[in-house]
C-alpha cells in the first residue's frame, strides 16, 4: 500500500499535474491540501476517469483538503469535531480493501501562523491542541491510522536548509515544534525518520530567490502513522520531480509504502 500527500497550491491550476503524477505513480491514496476551490468546483469527474474515488472539504480561494483513493472511502469526517473553525483544514476517511485491514487516513492542512506572536500564530497553536485531542480519540478507534499533510512545521534543524537563517521565524519556533511533538507523544511516528535519509531533503521551496534550484527548502509535509501501521512502513520518500515542472506547486509529494501482507 502506498499513501501520499501533496499540497498542490490550487487544484484548479494544477489538476493536470495531479493527474499526470497519479498516472505515473498510482498510489492507493493521495491526500491533497490547499485546493483553493469550493465544493461544487471539485473535479471529481476527471479524477473518476483515472480510477480514483474522492472526498473533499473545499473553500473558495483558500485552504481546502481532499483524499483520493483507488478504493471506496467510508466514514468520512470533515473538520475537527467540536472545534468551531470556518477554515477547511481536515478531512478523514477509512480506506476499504477486502484484501487488507481498514486504514484510517486523514488529510491535514495545518495553519501557517503568518508570524510568531501574531493572532494567526495563536490560532495555529490552538488548532494544534484541538487536533491532538481529536487524534487521541481517533487512534483509539483506528489502530491503523495515518495523518498526512502540510503541517507547516519543520520538526528539527535537520529539516531546514539553514537553521541559523530561520531563527525566530515561523515554521521553526519552539512552540510550533512542541505542538508537533505533542502528536508524536500520542504514539504517532514520522515515517520519513524511520529510515536513514540523505541530508537536506525538503518538501517545500519558496518560489523566490531560485530557492528550489539552490535547494533552500524546509521539510514541512509529513506522513505520521500509528505504531502498528508504522511497523509496516518500508519506505518514505519526497518526490521532487513535480517541483521542477512548469508552473509547479511550491510543495513536492511525499510518499510512504506499507507492507500490508
Amino acid at each position: 500500500m502506498k499513501l501520499a500527500t501533496w499540497n498542490v497550491n490550487s487544484l484548479n491550476v494544477r489538476l493536470g499535474h495531479v493527474i499526470d503524477w497519479l498516472q505515473a505513480n498510482p498510489v492507493d491514496a493521495l491526500c491533497l491540501q490547499e485546493l483553493k476551490l469550493p465544493d461544487e468546483k471539485f473535479p471529481h469527474d476527471a479524477l473518476r476517469e483515472i480510477g480514483y474515488h474522492a472526498c473533499w472539504a473545499g473553500q473558495k480561494t483558500y485552504n481546502g483538503v481532499a483524499i483520493l483513493s483507488r478504493t471506496p472511502l467510508v466514514d468520512v469526517q470533515r473538520n475537527i469535531p467540536g472545534y468551531d473553525d470556518p477554515q477547511q483544514r481536515i478531512i478523514a476517511a477509512t480506506l476499504t480493501d477486502p484484501a487488507g485491514p481498514p486504514v484510517r487516513v486523514i488529510s491535514a492542512y495545518c495553519p501557517n501562523g503568518q508570524a510568531v506572536g501574531s493572532d494567526k500564530y495563536a490560532y495555529k497553536l490552538d488548532w494544534f491542541q484541538a487536533l491532538q485531542r481529536w487524534l487521541n480519540a481517533e487512534i483509539e478507534r483506528h489502530p491503523d491510522l495515518a495523518i498526512l499533510g502540510d503541517y507547516n512545521v519543520a520538526p528539527t534543524d535537520a529539516d531546514v536548509h539553514d537553521p541559523e537563517a530561520w531563527v525566530g521565524n515561523i515554521l521553526v519556533s519552539e512552540p510550533e515544534r512542541k505542538a508537533f511533538r505533542s502528536l508524536l507523544d500520542l504514539g504517532l511516528r514520522d515515517t520519513f525518520r524511520l529510515f536513514d535519509q540523505a541530508p537536506k531533503i525538503f518538501s517545500w521551496w519558496d518560489y523566490r530567490q531560485m530557492a528550489f534550484r539552490r535547494n533552500m527548502g524546509v521539510r514541512i509535509d509529513h506522513i505520521l502513522a500509528t505504531p502498528d501501521l508504522a511497523a509496516r512502513c518500508t519506505e518514505c520518500v519526497v518526490d521532487k520531480t513535480p517541483r521542477g515542472w512548469e508552473k509547479p506547486s511550491d510543495h513536492a509529494p511525499v510518499v510512504a509504502r506499507f507492507d500490508m501482507s
